[in-house]
C-alpha cells in the first residue's frame, strides 16, 4: 500500500469535499481516501499493484474536479494567478461591452462602425464575441451549474446559466433577425448580460478563495508557532538541533525568552511561562520540577531541562491544528434561500417552456412561433433578478459592514446573524483588554501614589516579566517620570519578586514570600489600617504586588486585566434581545467569575482548553444557533466550530483568519451592530425575492400564449423588458442598504 496526497481544485463546498471522497472510495485499489475541504487535498491510500497516480487522477477528473498533482505548490499559485488575470479580463470586457452597448444612449462618443442604427450587423457581432469571450472565461461556473443540473441539485450556479443561455438564445435569435433585415431587433440584445452577469459571481468566487486561502494560512501559522531550533543535552553536552531531530526522552534546555520547543515534562529548575496562546490567561504561571510544559509557549525567568514527551503529530499545536481542519470540514453548511427555491424554480420553468411549445406544435402553429414561445418563457423567467436578489444585498451589505467597522468574510454570516440563540466570550483580550494593566493601590505610606508608581515602574521597567511590562506601561499611560533617577543594585530574584536602590532607598517587589524571607512583617501593617487589602485585592482576580521602602511594607498593587469599557453595556444590550452570554475561558475559575459577575455573565465556564472549549461550543449548538468571540490562538478551534466566529481586531492573525467575522475597531458594541445588519440584510433579501417572482408569476403564463384566445400576446422584445425591469427593482430595492 502506498499514500498520496493530491491537492485538489474545483471544490466550493462541503457537498464537493463528500461527494469526491465517497465517488473515491468506492474505486477498486482504493484502500481509503480522505478529502480536505479547507487545504483542498486529498489524502489517498491505494494498492500500487492496482493503481497509479495518473489513475487516481483520471478518477477525481471523471468526479467532476481537477488534480493539481502532488504538493504541487507552484501549480496551485499558478491557478490562483490564473482566475485573478480571468476577473481582470472580465473586468475589461465588461466595460468594453457596456459602453458600446449603452454608450450610445448617454451621448458617449463611439465608432461609426459600431454604431447601433448605422452598422447593426457589426454591432451586434462585436458584442457576441465580446460575450463568447466571457462565457469562456466563466466556463467553470456554468459547467458547476450543469452538473449540478445533472445530479438534480440545481444552486446559484445552475441559475446563473440559465440566465447566461437565455440571454444567449434571445441575443442570437435577434441577431439572427438583424442578418435577415430586420434591424429593429438590434434594441433587443443582451449580450451584455452575459458578460456583466459572470463578471459579478467571478468577483464573489474570487473573493470567496481568498478567504479560504486566509484559512489555509491560518493552520500554516500554527505549525510556525514552536521555534525552528533547539538545544538538547547528550552526555553531558549540549548541541542545537531542529525540532525534527529530537527524539522522545531527550532532555531539552530552555533559556529565559526563548519557546519551548516540544511537550514535555520538567526535570529541573523553576520559571514562569506564557501559555496564553494556549489557555488565555494572562498572568504567567510558575513551572518547576515534574510540571509539564507545552510546544510554543514562551519561557520568562529560568533555566530549566525538561524530558521531550510529545513531537511532530502528537503535540498540542498538532493537535489544534487538527482540530480546525477537522472543525471546518465538518461545519453544517447553510442553504441559500435561492438555491432553495431555484431547486424547484429553474425545472418548473424549463417544463412549461417545453410544455408549452408542445401544446401549441399540437395545436398546429409554425416553427417560428413555436421557437418564440419557448424563447419568450425562458427570457420572461430568465433567473437574473433571482441570481441577484441575494448576492447583491450580501455585497451592499458586506459594505454597511465594512463602513462601520465589521469585516464579514461570509455571507452565512450575514444570512444568520440576527438567528443568534447565544453568544460565547473569550476573556482575555476579548471582554478585557488583553494585558496586565494596575487596577487599585493601597497606599500605607506618606507618599504620594504617583510618587510609588514612579518608583516601581523605573525598577520594574529593568525586568522582562508581563506584570513589569504591564505596570511600565501604565505609568507611561498616566505620563509619570521615567528613568528621571537612577536604578541600581537590581536583583531579580525567581519565583519571588525584584529587590533594587532607587533613590538612594532600597526597595523590595514581589510577592508575600519576598516579603516574609525579608522579615517584613505584612500582617501588622495590614491590620493597622483596619483592612484586609490583600484578600479583597485577590478576591477581585488581581495579582498582588508587594512593595517594601527600607524594609517597611508601603503599599499593596493590585495588578489583573482590565475589563473594556463598554463590555457590560454590550452584554445588557444582548440580554434585552433575549440572546444569551456565556463566558468560556481558559483562565482560573475564581478570576472569571469575578470578571462575569461585573459585567452580567452568569454562565462562566471557566478552566478549559482549546478542545473542551470546542466541545462546550457543540453542546451550546444544541439550543440553537452560537456565536464564538475570541481573539486568541486559543481560540481558534471554537472561532471554526460555531456557526459565526467572531476575532476582535486586537487578536492574533491566527484567530482572525479562522473568523467569520472582524470587528477592525477592537469594539465589542459592534457585535450588535452586525445583528442590526443582518435583521435589515434579510428583510431586504426576502423583498428581492419577491420582485425578481412577481414579474415571473405575472408574465410566464402570457409568455407561454395562454391569454392568445383574447388577444393578448407576448414576444421575446417584451419579455426581456420585463426581465430588466425585475433586475433594476431588485438592484434599487438592494442600494436602500446604506446605513443600519
Amino acid at each position: 500500500m502506498k499514500k498520496v496526497l493530491l491537492k485538489i481544485d474545483g471544490m466550493t463546498c462541503s457537498a464537493c469535499s463528500n461527494g469526491l471522497e465517497k465517488y473515491l472510495n468506492k474505486q477498486e485499489g482504493i484502500k481509503q481516501a480522505s478529502v480536505n475541504l479547507v487545504m483542498n487535498n486529498a489524502s489517498i491510500e491505494y494498492d500500487e499493484k492496482i493503481l497509479d497516480i495518473p489513475q487516481i487522477e483520471k478518477f477525481v477528473e471523471k468526479a467532476g474536479f481537477e488534480s493539481l498533482g502532488i504538493d504541487r505548490l507552484e501549480k496551485e499559485k499558478k491557478k490562483a494567478s490564473n482566475e485573478k488575470y480571468k476577473l481582470i479580463a472580465l473586468t475589461i470586457l465588461a466595460i468594453l461591452i457596456l459602453y458600446i452597448s449603452m454608450g450610445q444612449m448617454v451621448g458617449l462618443p463611439i465608432f461609426d462602425i459600431l454604431n447601433m442604427h448605422h452598422n447593426p450587423i457589426y454591432f451586434a457581432v462585436v458584442q457576441f464575441v465580446l460575450s463568447m469571450i466571457a462565457i469562456i472565461l466563466g466556463r467553470d461556473i456554468l459547467k458547476n451549474g450543469y452538473k449540478n443540473l445533472v445530479h438534480k441539485t440545481p444552486n446559484m450556479d445552475t441559475l446563473v446559466g440559465l440566465g447566461v443561455i437565455s440571454s444567449l438564445l434571445y441575443s442570437l435569435y435577434n441577431t439572427y433577425l438583424i442578418f435577415a433585415g430586420d434591424t429593429e431587433a438590434v434594441h433587443h440584445l443582451y449580450y451584455e448580460s452575459i458578460v456583466i452577469i459572470l463578471f459579478f459571481i467571478k468577483i464573489g468566487k474570487y473573493v470567496e478563495g481568498r478567504n479560504k486561502d486566509k484559512t489555509k494560512e491560518a493552520i500554516q501559522d500554527l505549525m510556525m508557532i514552536t521555534p525552528n531550533l533547539a538545544t538538547i543535552e547528550k552526555d553531558g553536552k549540549q548541541k542545537q538541533v531542529t525540532l525534527d531531530e529530537i527524539q522522545k526522552g531527550d532532555i531539552v534546555i530552555c533559556k529565559p525568552g526563548e519557546k519551548i520547543a516540544v511537550d514535555g515534562e520538567i526535570l529541573d529548575g523553576t520559571t514562569h511561562i506564557d501559555e496564553s496562546f494556549i489557555t488565555g490567561e494572562s498572568v504567567p504561571v510558575k513551572k518547576t520540577v515534574n510540571d509539564k510544559v507545552i510546544a510554543g509557549s514562551i519561557n520568562y525567568d529560568g533555566v530549566i531541562k525538561y524530558k521531550a514527551e510529545k513531537i511532530g503529530k502528537e503535540s498540542t499545536v498538532s493537535e489544534i491544528v487538527r482540530m480546525v481542519v477537522e472543525a471546518t470540514n465538518t461545519k453544517a453548511p447553510i442553504a441559500k434561500i435561492a438555491d432553495t427555491i431555484s431547486g424547484y424554480f429553474v425545472p418548473a420553468i424549463i417544463i412549461i417552456a417545453v410544455l408549452a411549445s408542445i401544446v401549441w406544435a399540437i395545436l398546429g402553429k409554425d416553427i417560428g412561433f413555436i421557437i418564440n414561445i419557448f424563447i419568450t418563457v425562458l427570457v420572461v423567467a430568465c433567473p437574473c433578478s433571482l441570481g441577484l436578489a441575494t448576492p447583491l444585498a450580501i455585497v451592499m451589505a458586506s459594505g454597511l459592514a465594512s463602513r462601520n467597522g465589521i469585516l464579514v468574510k461570509s455571507s452565512e454570516s450575514l444570512e444568520n446573524a440576527h438567528k443568534i440563540k447565544t453568544i460565547v466570550f473569550d476573556k482575555t483580550g476579548t471582554l478585557t483588554k488583553g494585558h496586565l494593566s494596575i487596577s487599585k493601590i493601597f497606599n500605607y505610606s506618606d507618599l504620594k501614589e504617583e510618587d510609588i508608581i514612579e518608583a516601581v515602574a523605573n525598577i520594574e521597567n529593568h525586568s522582562e516579566h508581563p506584570i513589569a511590562q504591564g505596570i511600565v506601561k501604565y505609568a507611561e499611560e498616566k505620563h509619570i517620570q521615567m528613568d528621571s533617577k537612577e536604578v541600581t543594585d537590581f536583583k531579580n530574584i525567581s519565583g519571588y519578586g525584584i529587590e533594587a536602590n532607587y533613590d538612594k532607598a532600597n526597595y523590595l517587589i514581589g510577592n508575600k514570600k519576598l516579603m516574609l524571607e525579608n522579615n517584613i512583617d505584612i500582617n501588622k501593617t495590614i491590620k493597622e489600617n483596619q483592612m484586609n487589602d490583600d484578600e479583597t485585592l485577590e478576591n477581585d482576580g488581581n495579582s498582588i504586588l508587594f512593595v517594601a521602602k527600607e524594609h517597611m511594607l508601603i503599599a499593596l498593587i493590585g495588578v489583573k486585566d482590565i475589563i473594556k469599557e463598554n463590555a457590560k453595556e454590550v452584554v445588557d444590550k444582548l440580554k434585552k434581545q433575549n440572546i444569551q452570554t456565556v463566558m468560556l475561558t481558559g483562565d482560573n475559575e475564581k478570576t472569571a467569575k469575578a470578571i462575569g459577575k461585573s459585567i452580567g455573565i452568569e454562565t462562566v465556564i471557566a478552566g478549559v482548553v482549546p478542545k473542551q472549549k470546542a466541545e462546550e461550543i457543540t453542546k451550546l449548538k444544541e439550543n440553537g444557533l452560537v456565536m464564538m468571540c475570541g481573539d486568541g490562538i486559543n481560540d481558534s478551534i471554537s472561532l471554526v466550530k460555531a456557526d459565526i466566529g467572531v476575532s476582535v481586531g486586537s487578536g492574533t492573525d491566527i484567530a482572525m483568519d479562522s473568523s467569520d467575522v472582524v470587528l477592525m475597531k477592537d469594539n465589542l458594541d459592534k457585535i450588535n451592530d452586525l445583528i442590526k445588519i443582518s435583521k435589515k440584510t434579510m428583510r431586504i433579501i426576502k423583498q428581492n425575492l419577491f420582485w425578481a417572482f412577481f414579474y415571473n408569476i405575472c408574465m410566464i403564463p402570457i409568455a407561454a400564449g395562454i391569454l392568445i384566445p383574447l388577444g393578448i400576446t407576448m414576444n421575446p422584445m417584451f419579455a426581456a423588458f420585463s426581465m430588466t425591469i425585475s433586475s433594476v427593482t431588485v438592484t434599487l430595492n438592494s442600494l436602500r442598504l446604506k446605513n443600519i
